[in-house]
């Protein structure tokens, strides 16, 4: 069988390798860039030899011990914890919000059961269910947290006001009552050794599998191939047809210091609206098992997605939903095509969903290969 991938990032490679060991398939994924690993590629820096990561930081984490084990076949992964800071017109703290931030912002010395005590009762009691971002967030913390720490930062990466935004956004962003500063609240996580790039690279690698880069995908390809698994936008597929669905990009300054750490951390939140930008990432910080004379940072600022931009972040505001929905239906109609990964599916995912949805689908395929009307009423289903 004949199979096209579009997309050379972690959905398309992780799905081209499964399939590919089957030997039961031939597969050419080809990616419109000329390079490998998507929004994930990593290069060295040429003036100072640190591990780039080219379209923002990438730090790897799940409690998935399947998914965790997976990528480790392909790459080693040193330990790595993710500690960023916020910067806000009160001062710097560590997020997520945990003890240490909280008796920090309020010059206070609570315990755990009297910080609680005290967050619950800033909350807006007013509030029931909350409706949307802002609602969750006075919920929560109340007014003096939310618009120090997130109001201004949530209106610069995402460009609506956020009552505009559901509640669902900020229920992933905990409170801590301890002194937990890790970022990420998963069993595992780390940083390849070798960088991303070569983890898909190494992939990749296998006799069934060609990979072939600067080639854009029309549905002329369509003829060629028994099936199709698609991880570009879902709305550029159907040549917008019903719209164009909603997305954030960013934007990156990048500038070498001639010294050893620029801002001494791996991320800096800024959280005021009148910082233009939202985040500055030093990238020698990702690799703290490197020692380098100098570094890089790059300053990152978030914008609408016109029509040349790479799309992020899909904003699923109500609008897009419904839009979505309208192409979810036309995907129901596709006889040999599934639509995978953020852009394919228009949702948040982390490089760990990813990988296990790929890897479920994978297991999915092999079982209904060739009964492609089953494979589909299973997988073509709205969300």
């Amino acid at each position: 069988m004949k199979i096209l991938i579009v997309g050379a990032g972690f959905s398309g490679a992780v799905l081209a390798r499964e399939l590919a060991e089957t030997n039961k398939h031939t597969i050419l994924v080809i990616d419109e860039r000329n390079h490998i690993a998507g929004n994930c590629f990593t290069k060295r820096d040429e003036n100072t030899q640190v591990m780039e990561h080219i379209y923002g930081p990438h730090i790897f984490n799940t409690s998935n011990k399947d998914v965790w084990e997976y990528v480790q076949k392909f790459s080693k992964f040193r330990p790595y914890v993710n500690r960023v800071k916020a910067i806000t017109d009160k001062g710097i703290f560590s997020l997520p919000l945990n003890l240490l931030t909280i008796n920090s912002f309020f010059g206070k010395t609570f315990n755990p059961r009297e910080a609680f005590q005290y967050v619950q009762s800033l909350s807006d009691t007013t509030i029931v269910e909350p409706q949307n971002f802002e609602e969750q967030a006075l919920f929560l913390m109340g007014r003096d947290l939310y618009e120090n720490f997130f109001k201004g930062y949530t209106i610069k990466q995402w460009g609506v006001n956020p009552n505009q935004l559901p509640a669902s956004i900020l229920k992933r962003l905990p409170i801590r009552f301890n002194y937990d500063d890790n970022y990420y609240n998963t069993i595992y996580q780390g940083i390849p050794e070798d960088g991303y790039t070569t983890l898909i690279d190494r992939m990749l690698q296998h006799p069934n599998i060609t990979v072939q880069l600067n080639t854009s995908y029309t549905s002329d390809w369509n003829v060629d191939f028994d099936y199709i698994f698609y991880s570009g936008p879902i709305d550029a597929y159907y040549h917008h047809s019903e719209g164009r669905l909603g997305y954030r990009t960013i934007l990156f300054d990048k500038e070498v210091y001639d010294g050893e750490d620029y801002q001494g951390n791996a991320v800096l939140n800024y959280c005021s609206a009148s910082v233009p930008y939202t985040r500055v990432h030093e990238h020698k910080h990702f690799t703290p098992w490197e020692k380098h004379n100098k570094s890089i940072y790059l300053t990152e600022f978030s914008k609408e997605t016109d029509t040349t931009d790479t799309p992020y972040y899909p904003k699923r505001l109500q609008n897009d939903i419904e839009v979505l929905h309208k192409y979810q239906k036309l995907a129901q109609n596709e006889s040999n095509i599934t639509f995978i990964g953020r852009l394919g599916t228009y949702r948040y995912l982390d490089m760990h969903h990813v990988i296990g949805e790929a890897l479920e689908l994978s297991k999915c395929f092999k079982l209904h290969s060739g009964d492609y009307a089953t494979f589909q009423r299973f997988i073509n289903e709205p969300s």
